[in-house]
């Protein structure tokens, strides 16, 4: 197996870019000479928190997408601010999103969300014996916080009543640690 790239970059520039991502686009040269333009979505790297209370209920929020044009079920989440570690910006969308805090938690790994379009990855954690008091949301979200058993939670999944698929992803890491 070789580790040569098969697609070298030629010439970089920034096609567009808004506050929270921007869009890279790369004049390539693929191995067998041809030329050819790739466009990169450069997006910061996120957070995934599952919330466990200490009576071991999870915590979700219903959240309006506006890209979706629907209200959607997820676990707290947010983008990693360049001055946060992955652990300071899981505590802080904890707090923001759903008014938590917790003394344990539990980072379960890092994965590429988008590796065909983009350059995030996405950091999972468990948050266990999370003490809620109010969330402190941003202009722009629209969420509502809500406790579930477990089980519930994962009917839902189910039952295609939650889409978003990093939540999804983050509460089948997190399945193993939620009943220890």
């Amino acid at each position: 197996m070789s580790d040569k790239k098969p697609i070298q970059t030629v010439a970089s520039h920034i096609a567009w870019e808004c506050p929270y991502y921007r869009v890279r686009q790369d004049a390539i040269r693929l191995e067998n000479g041809n030329d050819g333009v790739y466009n990169v979505v450069e997006l910061p790297d996120s957070v995934f928190i599952v919330p466990m209370l200490p009576d071991k209920q999870l915590v979700l929020i219903r959240n309006y997408r506006h890209t979706l044009g629907q209200w959607v079920w997820e676990v707290p989440a947010g983008s990693i601010k360049p001055e946060q570690s992955p652990t300071q910006a899981a505590l802080a969308e904890l707090r923001e999103e759903v008014g938590g805090s917790s003394e344990s938690l539990q980072f379960i790994t890092r994965a590429s969300t988008m590796n065909g379009i983009g350059t995030n990855y996405a950091h999972f954690f468990l948050a266990h014996d999370v003490q809620l008091t109010h969330p402190h949301h941003e202009d722009t979200e629209f969420m509502t916080r809500h406790i579930f058993p477990i089980d519930t939670v994962f009917d839902m999944i189910h039952h295609g009543k939650m889409n978003d698929v990093s939540s999804m992803t983050a509460l089948f890491l997190a399945q193993p640690f939620l009943k220890r």
